[in-house]
């Protein structure tokens, strides 16, 4: 009977990408042996650890869920068991609710990303065409715009510099200060 299974282990940072791809591979081709099914890997990439192990502070995270019999598992493990690069594994059985939950949400995401593709291709819009509301609308605002700077640089021009009789006494330093 095949169940949903995530795979979680960490491996020596000190390790090539080279190296993490080859046990990535040698994973997924005893799940194709078995007639499992990969669904998503997760690579995390280098992070910090909770605790040292075997005198290491980091270490690559790699997460993968799949679809499989125990059979299989029991393989998987004894491959990440002999493996000098993986510091750490942990397989376990996925709640089969959550793992409904995220087919429906994928399920759904497919389907908004098609309905939006199809809708896309239906009605084709030029560039720079703007539909005629959109445009009349850019026109109001910008005679609007251009009303407001009118009237702001003319109220600008209109009022007469402050002399300095009227703005009180003139600090020392300043051009208009006469010294006796």
């Amino acid at each position: 009977m095949r169940r949903d299974y995530e795979l979680a282990f960490i491996l020596n940072p000190e390790v090539s990408e080279e190296e993490t791809r080859t046990i990535l591979d040698r994973v997924e081709q005893i799940v194709a042996n078995y007639g499992g099914q990969i669904v998503k890997v997760n690579n995390w990439g280098r992070r910090r650890l909770a605790y040292p192990i075997e005198r290491h502070r980091d270490g690559i995270y790699v997460f993968i869920d799949m679809i499989l019999t125990p059979e299989t598992v029991a393989e998987i493990e004894r491959t990440l068991k002999v493996s000098e690069s993986v510091l750490r594994y942990m397989t376990k059985k996925r709640d089969p609710k959550a793992v409904q939950k995220e087919r429906e949400d994928r399920e759904a995401r497919e389907a908004r990303a098609a309905e939006a593709a199809a809708a896309a291709a239906a009605a084709p819009a030029s560039e720079g065409e703007v539909p005629t509301s959109e445009q009349e609308t850019l026109e109001v605002t910008t005679a609007e715009v251009a009303t407001a700077e009118a009237s702001t640089a003319e109220a600008s021009t209109e009022s007469s510099p402050a002399t300095a009789s009227e703005e009180g006494p003139v600090p020392p330093g300043s051009e208009e200060s006469v010294e006796a």
